[in-house]
């Protein structure tokens, strides 16, 4: 039983990703993911989020020690998961699969830069709430756009927002308090 209902997910789940992944050759969307991606990336959210820390003041600056502290404490669960459970990326282990030269090796579960936005937003979006306009959608494009090259599956998408959300709001409620 509990067989068949994984073989289920993983197939429900192939088709999702193969539904996004297969408009990889339209030039203005592949420009769009290719790029918003690197918004999740190591250098961006740790430098955008060192910025705000040296030249911010007050409670924004609070906001971001506790964003930096999420995106540093988010990255434990991460590394541990890609260890205990080694899943090869969907380029690597599914046929007919669109990805740009240079593909990530390592292993795919979670998603390490949906993990990174996620734990850098929320705390924004908890110390501003109509931050979450902006802020959402955008860490939503950088989940989707790991699916879109080819690089995770919908569900490595899904634990890293998870993952990033619950550092996020952790973060948030130890640290804005210590300044309050």
């Amino acid at each position: 039983m509990m067989v068949k209902l994984l073989a289920n997910f993983y197939e429900f789940e192939c088709n999702l990703f193969r539904t996004v992944n297969r408009h990889f050759d339209r030039k203005y969307v592949n420009f769009f993911f290719r790029n918003i991606t690197h918004i999740g990336g190591a250098t961006f959210t740790i430098c955008s989020l060192l910025f705000l820390i040296i030249f911010s003041n007050h409670s924004l600056k609070h906001t971001a020690i506790a964003a930096g502290l999420s995106l540093a404490l988010s990255h434990i669960p991460v590394a541990i998961a890609k260890k205990l459970y080694p899943r090869r990326r969907p380029y690597l282990a599914l046929a007919e699969i669109k990805v740009a030269t240079n593909p990530l090796k390592d292993h795919s579960f979670p998603s390490g830069h949906t993990t990174a936005i996620f734990s850098s937003i929320i705390p924004f979006v908890l110390f501003f709430p109509p931050l979450a306009i902006l802020l959402v959608p955008l860490a939503l494009c950088v989940g989707i756009s790991r699916i879109y090259l080819g690089l995770h599956y919908p569900s490595d998408v899904a634990v890293g927002m998870i993952l990033g959300s619950s550092t996020g709001i952790l973060s948030y409620l130890l640290v804005v308090p210590l300044f309050s």
